[in-house]
């Protein structure tokens, strides 16, 4: 049986995670603790085969006041969280940043890529990959998760804006995003662990997204229609930056980026609005 610490008691993604793995009750025993005070520090990692680390600073808006925050949390707590891991002889341990460390709002991701954070969100996970890449051994294997836009029933975010959405209309733009269904993410969390791999990883749905595609799935699958019309594209077009990126841009992993070593993502997209969609 493989024991599991997740570190992040309340994050989205470690949450998930537990539950993904109570599938296979006789395959996993998965514990949850918090960082946010020093508790942690007298915890046991001994007896853990992997550590999970899915806590971190995100969805909050920066600030100058709350620029260091990120990089106490994201950097310098991941860090000495895994050292802690390492000392106790713990076998892996994964990391959970983002694509956010290529600091880019539009284009096609390749592993040729540099990332250039631009964010104190980006930076700092990306600073903690370089730390902890420098802790990787034959014993202490460190695997490091850089998924896109993970979504999900009950993710914070742009997605629930979008599940919320009620107005008749909506933007027809032609666009294609890299994301990743939870469930998907948390199989692929799973194989990780199954397999004892290291190394880069990212992770997304078999298909790219339109925003457009996924507005009007959302209302079908609420039994609501909402009508797809080009008559704002040209306003779009003159304001392609921050939000209007983020919902209208294109941003993509190349799709040989995620392969990996047996099909994790579980359910297709529609197959995952639709389970989103339900009693909400």
């Amino acid at each position: 049986m493989k024991k599991v610490l997740i570190i992040g008691e309340n994050s989205y993604i470690g949450t998930s995670l537990v539950k993904w793995l109570k599938h296979w009750e006789n395959e996993y025993a998965a514990d949850k603790i918090s960082v946010r005070d020093g508790g942690w520090k007298g915890t046991d990692f001994s007896g853990y085969d992997v550590v999970v680390h899915a806590a971190g600073i995100a969805h909050i808006k920066e600030t100058k006041k709350n620029a260091a925050l990120y990089y106490a949390v994201n950097r310098d707590l991941t860090y000495a969280v895994a050292c802690k891991a390492k000392i106790d002889g713990v076998k892996q341990f994964i990391f959970l940043s983002s694509m956010s460390v290529y600091g880019m709002d539009l284009g096609v991701i390749t592993r040729q890529t540099t990332p250039c954070p631009k964010s104190c969100y980006g930076k700092s996970k990306y600073e903690a990959e370089k730390l902890l890449q420098g802790l990787d051994d034959e014993n202490f294997r460190i695997a490091i998760v850089r998924p896109p836009m993970v979504y999900g029933k009950g993710c914070k975010g742009n997605f629930l804006k979008l599940l919320d959405f009620n107005l008749p209309v909506f933007p027809k733009i032609k666009n294609e995003r890299s994301m990743i269904y939870i469930d998907n993410l948390c199989e692929f969390l799973r194989l990780l662990i199954d397999n004892e791999d290291f190394g880069i990883f990212f992770p997304q749905n078999l298909q790219y997204v339109c925003t457009s595609t996924m507005v009007s799935l959302i209302a079908e699958k609420k039994g609501k229609k909402v009508l797809l019309t080009g008559l704002f594209n040209g306003f779009i077009d003159l304001f392609k930056f921050g939000i209007f990126n983020k919902v209208f841009g294109s941003l993509v992993y190349e799709k040989e980026m995620s392969a990996y070593r047996k099909n994790y993502c579980i359910f297709d997209f529609e197959q995952s609005i639709e389970y989103c969609c339900k009693d909400f």
